[in-house]
């Protein structure tokens, strides 16, 4: 289990809850997040400022920075480590293209496919992809593996990986780890500085829009990295990197960055800012005593999960839970709940009524 970065709570769980204007039968966190108030509030004055003709790039970009630093704290580094984007596949396309030819790559079966197809798109190369089940994929490495790649937790199960157990593997065999906590970050602590490159899109147990994305890389690994998809925003001064023919990229992670989508990161700002503002520890055990009464419902064990899944190849129970007015999804042929700060006993009970009828 990951230990929360040192940090002092200053908004409780209680508080927080009082920030949603929905929630109740919302099971979908791991779908797609709820905004608070503020981000809503933020994005409504964003786009009248805009409308306005009033919008500046240059706040843009002190926004963007804000929230670059919130997110380090949030995860446990400085914020010379992170660099910002848009997407998943992009940032680990980065990594993907910087392996060198020939090298093994080992990941889990059934992971996220942003987390796979870049690494898999690397065979041209001679890069070879092994993949193996989760519970393995420490035992796995070797020396011959250059890097390891996974979720923190799975997508489709909620899984939580033994990230401790794959780390000290990894540095046993002298490889190198990229971890992507989109599934994590927001209902459980996470320390980026585990790990030589994590990856979090935000749009999910964090509640920012989609399109706010951060790539964390220690300094030691970003020095084998390519910078391939860099421009002005990667530079050094971006203000003045609008033009060629000469590239001076900044010198931190900084020059990994992609070009900010502005609005969202307006509306990323309070919804960063509240969780690095709370109890992470608290988030998740309120998260995962709510899954684990689902369980008990269930007849499931108990796995220590925010996300609570099971086969469900036919969609028979996600459309009985779909019928009650409950919000939640299907993957990989198992219905999927998700549980958040902004969920309670009375989510639990009307999911097992609507299961149970």
């Amino acid at each position: 289990m990951i230990s929360a970065p040192t940090r002092t709570s200053t908004v409780t769980l209680a508080d927080a809850r009082t920030r949603y204007t929905a929630g109740r039968g919302y099971l979908a966190a791991c779908t797609l997040g709820l905004p608070t108030i503020a981000t809503t509030a933020a994005m409504r004055a964003d786009t009248a400022a805009w409308a306005r003709g009033e919008a500046c790039a240059s706040h843009y970009g002190a926004v963007v920075e804000r929230v670059r630093a919130g997110y380090a704290e949030l995860v446990g580094v400085t914020p010379d480590r992170v660099a910002i984007g848009s997407q998943t596949s992009v940032m680990a396309g980065t990594v993907a293209a910087s392996i060198p030819d020939g090298a093994e790559v080992v990941l889990p079966i059934g992971d996220f496919s942003s987390m796979v197809f870049p690494f898999l798109a690397q065979a041209h190369r001679g890069v070879t992809v092994r993949q193996v089940e989760l519970a393995d994929l420490a035992a796995s490495l070797t020396t011959n593996t250059w890097l390891v790649a996974f979720s923190l937790v799975q997508s489709a199960t909620g899984t939580v990986a033994d990230s401790v157990a794959i780390a000290a593997a990894a540095r046993a065999t002298g490889t190198f780890t990229l971890c992507d906590t989109t599934q994590a970050t927001g209902w459980m602590p996470v320390d980026a500085a585990m790990f030589d490159a994590t990856i979090c899109h935000s749009y999910k147990w964090l509640g920012a829009p989609r399109g706010v994305a951060f790539f964390t890389v220690s300094q030691a690994f970003a020095a084998y990295l390519h910078p391939v998809n860099a421009g002005w925003y990667a530079g050094d001064d971006p203000w003045a990197s609008c033009y060629g023919p000469a590239m001076t990229l900044a010198s931190n992670a900084r020059s990994f960055d992609v070009s900010p989508a502005w609005p969202a990161w307006v509306g990323a700002e309070p919804a960063i800012d509240l969780f690095r503002s709370l109890d992470l520890a608290e988030v998740r055990a309120h998260s995962v005593g709510l899954g684990h009464a689902l369980s008990d419902g269930l007849g499931l064990p108990r796995l220590g999960q925010a996300i609570i899944s099971w086969p469900d190849a036919g969609g028979r129970d996600l459309a009985r839970l779909t019928t009650a007015g409950l919000t939640a999804s299907g993957r990989a042929g198992r219905a999927r709940v998700a549980f958040h700060l902004f969920n309670d006993e009375d989510d639990v009970a009307l999911a097992l009524a609507a299961l149970r009828p």
